[in-house]
Parts: structure tokens; sequence; C-alpha cells
């Protein structure tokens, strides 16, 4: 996405948070608070919260007052922060297994700072920061080995949620969807007619499982779409490392 772009998905995102009634197990909001190992604890609780929500991603929120969810703007500035010398973001990644491709956002709204951690959900295995995986109960961070049930489930959620129905790119307007898939192809492989709206577009790869609608009002991609359909696989976050590489030998010998 363009900066604009970028800008305006989190402007919206950062609304539909707001309009919750109360935080979930998968969303937090903090005014100025950056304590990078509580950011660290967070980043494994919401994660793993995410995975037993269904939700594809956790959210971070600063500059969001607590109770009345107002917009007051932050002072955390999160290309600044440090742990130790070394580059907060940088730090971060270094203690996660597995490794976790989240976002630290800042955006403008209404002339106050707001920035979002946008935390994939877990998958495959609990998220660990420091080789601690936690958990959310209600509001609060805990160790996920004292909620024996709530590891159980969250381990089943692994075995029964399949790689190609997790969320490859998420809350994309329109007109991005169609600049990254390459949508003809799917009609054509069906040997349908391509629609002559992008509603009946989109309706047709919603029902194939290619798109999922999202709460924040844009449309989400999921790993089959990506993988199938992508116009460039290494424009998905996680998904590059599985392109398809074509390796030519030359002579005529026979491989061994």
């Amino acid at each position: 996405m363009t900066m604009d772009r970028d800008q305006q998905y989190l402007r919206g995102l950062v609304e539909e948070l707001r309009k919750l009634p109360n935080e979930t197990t998968w969303l937090e909001f903090k005014v100025n608070n950056s304590d990078p190992d509580e950011i660290g604890e967070y980043l494994s609780a919401l994660s793993n919260a995410a995975a037993l929500e269904g939700k594809a991603n956790a959210y971070l929120l600063w500059g969001i007052a607590d109770d009345s969810h107002d917009v007051v703007g932050t002072g955390f500035a999160p290309g600044k922060a440090r742990k130790g010398g070394e580059e907060l973001e940088s730090w971060l990644l270094r203690l996660f297994s597995p490794r976790l491709h989240f976002r630290l956002m800042p955006v403008d709204i209404g002339g106050k700072t707001v920035v979002v951690l946008e935390i994939p959900r877990a998958s495959g295995k609990p998220t660990q920061f420091a080789g601690k995986e936690l958990i959310r109960v209600g509001s609060y961070k805990k160790p996920l080995k004292d909620y024996p049930e709530l590891e159980r489930t969250l381990w089943r959620v692994f075995d029964q949620t399949p790689f190609e129905a997790l969320k490859a790119a998420e809350n994309l307007a329109v007109a991005d969807v169609l600049a990254l898939l390459d949508y003809p192809a799917y009609f054509d492989l069906l040997k349908q007619p391509l629609p002559t709206d992008q509603t009946g577009i989109l309706s047709r790869l919603e029902e194939a499982a290619l798109l999922v609608r999202n709460f924040a009002g844009g449309w989400d991609i999921t790993n089959l779409g990506a993988i199938l359909f992508a116009k460039d696989l290494h424009r998905f976050r996680g998904l590059s490392r599985k392109a398809m590489r074509v390796i030519s030998y030359q002579g005529k010998g026979h491989c061994h």
C-alpha cells in the first residue's frame, strides 16, 4: 500500500477499534507506557489470545484513553525507542519464538499521534517472549501454563485451523485487492466469464474462500487466495518464502 493508503487504513482501523465497548483479550489501549519488557509480554499474550478468539491479528494502541477510548495522543515514538542501546523492534524480534512479523505504525488522527502495534495471531504453537508463553485473562497478562484448559484449547485451535484459511493480508480497499490478485486467472481457470462489475468479482472470490470481509470494513486475502492467485507473492508478509523456485541446469547430465 502507498503511504497515504497506509495512513487511511490505520485511521479506519483505529476508529473501528475505538467503537468496541471495552478492551478485549486481543486489544489493549495505552497512552504513554512504553516499557520494552511489558510490550514484549503483551505481544505474547495478545498473539495467543487472538488465536483463541479466531482473530487474524491482535492490537496494542498507544494514544487512546483506556476508559473513554478518546484519542489523547502519545509521546511514544517507536522509531526512537531503545532497549540497552538496541532498537526496540530489533530487540523484540530477537526474543520471540516463533518470530512474529508484527508492525509498529504511527498515525496522525486529528493532529494527535496514535501508535498501532499490529500483532499476528499465534500459529502452529504458542507465541513466546523471552521463553515465556503468556495469555490474556480478562485484562491481565498471565502465564499460559497456569491455565491448562486455555492451553489445551489453544492447541486444539492450532490443530483445527487450516493454513489456507489464515489471512495473508488484511483490511484492504477494493483497489488494493484487485491490484494484488490475478483475479482474471481465477475465472479463466474455471472457464467462467469475468463479472462485469467489482461487486460481482469480489462476491465470487469470497465464495471461493480467497477473500473474507473483515470487521473494519475492508477485505482480507486468505493464504489460499494469495498462494493461488498473487501477482507477486513477495508482496505478502510471511508468504514470500513459499514462492516457487525454478532451477535450470545446463548440460545433459542426469540429476542424482
